[in-house]
């Protein structure tokens, strides 16, 4: 057997504007479950989409099987007939053709020239029997579960013999059983020799199943590690560039705790999604700013989403001032939540709407349709944030498409505070913006609690929430595992909390 099945060395890939791989390295071994772990940007997307085919490299080399000739896959097809095969999150089979027809899709036996449906469906049986799967093939896939969609795509990268299966994030819509029994097909298959890449955002989940990880960071490798050899705390480490140690004293504004008594703007209890986040309980209080920390994947999102009612939550209540609310966004927003989201093209700018129109857009939907805003009005409020924000646009008829990452979050944060809301969420609103739009945002965040708002603020800097929160709740594979507030904040608790390490303040400052 080849001492390698996979490796990749010196890859580098441009994006415009973007170095998305510097010179990495990575590789995969037979019979090796091999985590690739790092925050959103780090480059695990990229690595995967070279490797497969999916996207193009500029400089670097490929080798499979301990071969001396290098490779370039320049499709997934050809990854595909060299055995390697990708399981993506969404699964990229078609739900309308039946279970047995996406096994064999491109190969179907044939006779007299004419798909032989009997033998097909034969084969069918017999490759998902081979995994512990046994259902209908003849049923269309749409039938099924996302879970059983996953297994039967791997049953496909079986019977074309692939030798790397890529997992891409295959757990996150599964329930735990569905993880069980996924788990235990892999470790199957990682019997038979196979390579298997896992890429997840689960702490937990890497530590149970994996015995490698790769862990990248702004596109750079920041080394690969045995699972046993590495705690989960130098993991956090590695993947957000930090040691456990504070590496300075922040200034950081009193905690409102103390000062700000009476009822909640907003108190969230056992509130969850069967398949999203699990329940949690959250208060948020006037005048006060309350950090969810996390890495990306482990729920802060979905708290936020499932407060202002973009998810239904399915267990638990919200109290609203003190009042029982019923999450859905409509209601959220017209009883005083406003929502910044983590993607501002995807779900907060209307690129292709002006500036004006964007920022009156909260607004006019709590108003309604039969409610207009007169153009007068509409004018005096773009024109009230564009200068208190100090966005910088030519004109407020300017498409939002056509200014910065930074003025872009501007307009969205404009849109909200133009409701006047007693709640602001606040999701990664720095992420990808200039030094000193972020400090714009973070003082802004901090004005806005003093003068009575409350604010949820998420972020996967640490040093910003330091500066900018009274508390912070700590999220963790999908869970809130803890709360730190005021001497309890600092860059060691958060990031142990989490790692998932139960520790004393002194003894990591030791």
């Amino acid at each position: 057997m080849a001492d390698s099945l996979v490796k990749m060395r010196n890859i580098t890939k441009n994006f415009p504007g973007v170095l998305a791989l510097d010179e990495v390295d990575f590789t995969l071994r037979p019979g090796e479950i091999h985590a690739v772990m790092g925050e959103n940007g780090a480059g695990k997307s990229t690595l995967v989409k070279v490797l497969t085919g999916a996207e193009e490299f500029e400089s670097g080399e490929i080798y499979l099987n301990d071969a001396s000739t290098p490779i370039v896959n320049r499709s997934p097809q050809e990854a595909q007939q060299r055995g390697i095969s990708t399981v993506y999150q969404e699964v990229n089979l078609c739900g309308n053709l039946s279970v047995a027809e996406n096994l064999f899709l491109g190969r179907q036996p044939r006779r007299f020239g004419m798909v032989n449906w009997q033998q097909m469906n034969r084969q069918a049986r017999a490759v998902l029997r081979g995994i512990g799967l046994d259902i209908n093939v003849e049923k269309p896939l749409s039938g099924y579960s996302i879970a059983v969609q996953q297994m039967i795509a791997i049953g496909r990268a079986i019977d074309i013999s692939a030798k790397v299966l890529i997992l891409d994030e295959p757990t996150s819509s599964l329930n735990e059983q569905e993880v069980v029994r996924l788990f235990e097909l892999m470790q199957k298959l990682q019997a038979g020799g196979m390579g298997i890449v896992f890429i997840t955002h689960f702490l937990d989940q890497v530590y149970q199943i994996c015995d490698q990880i790769t862990v990248l960071r702004n596109g750079a490798l920041v080394g690969q590690y045995a699972v046993a050899d590495m705690p989960r705390r130098d993991l956090v480490a590695a993947m957000l560039g930090r040691t456990f140690d504070d590496l300075a004293t922040i200034e950081r504004r009193p905690s409102a705790v103390a000062k700000k008594a009476g009822v909640p703007v907003v108190s969230a209890k056992q509130l969850g999604v069967a398949q999203g986040v699990k329940p949690f309980d959250l208060d948020i209080n006037q005048g006060e700013v309350v950090g969810l920390a996390g890495l990306l994947g482990s729920g802060r999102t979905e708290v936020a989403r499932v407060i202002f009612g973009a998810d239904i939550p399915e267990t638990g209540s919200l109290e609203v001032k003190g009042q029982p609310a019923r999450p859905n966004p409509l209601a959220s927003m017209q009883a005083g939540m406003a929502f910044c989201p983590e993607d501002r093209k995807a779900e907060g700018c209307i690129l292709e709407l002006s500036v004006q129109d964007n920022i009156i857009l909260a607004e006019q939907t709590k108003r309604g349709a039969f409610h207009l805003i007169p153009k007068s009005e509409q004018d005096k409020i773009a024109r009230k944030y564009v200068e208190l924000l100090q966005i910088k646009v030519p004109s407020l008829d300017t498409p939002v498409k056509q200014l910065s990452g930074g003025n872009q979050q501007k307009v969205i944060l404009a849109r909200w505070l133009a409701t006047n809301p007693d709640l602001l969420i606040l999701d990664e609103p720095t992420r990808g913006i200039d030094v000193g739009t972020k400090t714009e945002i973070q003082r802004l965040c901090v004005e806005l609690a003093d003068d009575g708002m409350a604010v949820l603020f998420i972020s996967s800097e640490i040093d910003e929430m330091l500066r900018s929160c009274d508390r912070i709740g700590i999220m963790r594979d999908l869970k809130k595992v803890g709360e730190l507030v005021g001497s309890e904040m600092s860059t060691a608790a958060i990031m142990s909390k989490i790692a998932g390490d139960d520790f004393q303040e002194g003894e990591l400052n030791a």
